[in-house]
């Protein structure tokens, strides 16, 4: 017996089954003959897992979806999940790794880990990404709702960059509001010497000099770039310690300081897949009087040829005017070299240091889709809210006051 083909709204809370029907979904001038896009939400990751790692493989698609950046951020937060799952002809075109978490009082999807994030694409197959100039915008969102109906308020998917090395991403087609946070790259060339031509050679490397003279004087220094697990576990131990210390000196609030994002991070150590690196932790160590103190920490993820700069910490106090962050990057930056890296990403948020690093700025957006009327209160919302941080920072004088402000209440 020829089993019946149920609406979406009926199928999408079925957890380990597609809904179908859904070939409206395309323009009616799709050239995809009798195929049809079918949209499944799952609770796990697990049924996903030999699919998922397949786009993995995609280089373009964003480490902070993949199967293992997911499962440790799934094992350290525990919350609930919506793995969207979508496919043509009986072929995966895409997963949007979802949890279902409150924002702003609203009960929101959102990409798993996204608050830690600094890209996200979702997975996209290249069948999808050669079909997305044929699919109608108001039919996508529609088939997001149905799907999604009844677990969430809002679908929020930040930090999307519309173009991503040269490929658009579909998810351009779902409603947006540009992100007030940019990313900064700087592309490596084929020698430390050509890549510092894009940004100011002859300074930086008369900066560095000085740096390193300074450093010597004091007794020399240790750069870390890999290690024993326990030794990378230690060294982000002692980056939690310094990142509090720092962050309660200039009045903020810690980001890292709840037990579930440590466990996570320390998860992400342990990352090791086919030319993928959860993190790896980087240090300057000092020698001399100050012998095994670390000046200089930072995080890096790799996939592919990309590598993240995911957070950085510093402690001046034993080595001033070394600018011991500055020097990290040089070590770090050069240390990539021969290594098959072409781009070497500064992460999100405007400062200082990365503009001084980094040529390529790449604008970020927020897919904003309401999945209930309550919901169109929500994206309206986050509209707003997006809209004024990014005019805030747009205006110099008003953002220096925006931050003093918060290092005073402490937000």
């Amino acid at each position: 017996m020829q089993a019946q083909k149920l609406p979406v709204s009926d199928r999408a809370h079925h957890s380990t089954e597609p809904d179908a029907g859904i070939s409206e979904w395309l323009a009616p001038d799709a050239q995809l003959g009798a195929a049809e896009l079918d949209i499944a939400v799952l609770d796990s990751l697990a049924p996903l897992e030999t699919v998922w790692r397949a786009l993995d493989c995609d280089n373009l698609n964003s480490l902070h979806q993949g199967y293992d950046w997911c499962m440790a951020w799934t094992k350290a937060f525990g919350h609930q999940l919506s793995i969207v799952w979508g496919r043509i002809g009986g072929e995966t075109a895409f997963i949007l790794p979802l949890e279902i978490t409150s924002f702003h009082g609203f009960r929101t999807a959102r990409f798993i880990g996204a608050d830690h994030s600094n890209i996200n694409t979702g997975l996209l197959s290249t069948r999808f990404i050669e079909l997305a100039d044929n699919l109608e915008p108001q039919k996508l969102a529609m088939s997001l709702r149905r799907a999604l109906a009844g677990r969430a308020d809002l679908l929020l998917l930040q930090n999307v960059p519309l173009e991503w090395r040269g490929r658009r991403n579909p998810l351009a087609l779902l409603p947006m509001v540009q992100n007030q946070n940019h990313a900064y790259q700087l592309p490596l060339l084929d020698k430390m010497e050509s890549t510092l031509q894009q940004v100011n050679a002859k300074g930086r490397r008369k900066r560095f000099r000085a740096q390193l003279r300074r450093f010597e004087a004091l007794g020399g220094f240790d750069y870390i770039s890999s290690g024993t697990p326990d030794e990378q576990h230690q060294l982000l131990d002692r980056f939690f310690e310094q990142k509090r210390e720092r962050l309660k000196a200039l009045g903020s609030p810690d980001v890292f300081a709840d037990p579930e994002t440590k466990a996570f991070l320390h998860g992400a150590i342990d990352i090791r897949d086919r030319g993928m690196v959860g993190l790896e932790m980087h240090a300057i160590r000092l020698k001399g009087e100050h012998d095994g103190r670390i000046a200089a920490l930072a995080g890096l993820s790799r996939k592919g040829d990309h590598i993240i700069c995911q957070f950085t910490a510093f402690d001046e106090s034993a080595a001033p005017e070394t600018s011991p962050g500055e020097f990290l990057f040089w070590q770090m930056v050069a240390g990539q070299h021969g290594k098959g890296v072409r781009l070497f990403d500064f992460g999100l948020g405007d400062q200082r240091y990365k503009r001084s690093w980094a040529p390529v700025e790449t604008e970020h957006h927020d897919v904003v889709l309401p999945l209930s009327l309550r919901g169109t209160v929500g994206a309206a919302m986050h509209r707003a809210i997006t809209r004024g941080k990014g005019f805030i920072k747009s205006q110099q004088r008003l953002y220096a006051v925006a931050q003093r402000l918060r290092r005073v209440i402490g937000v």
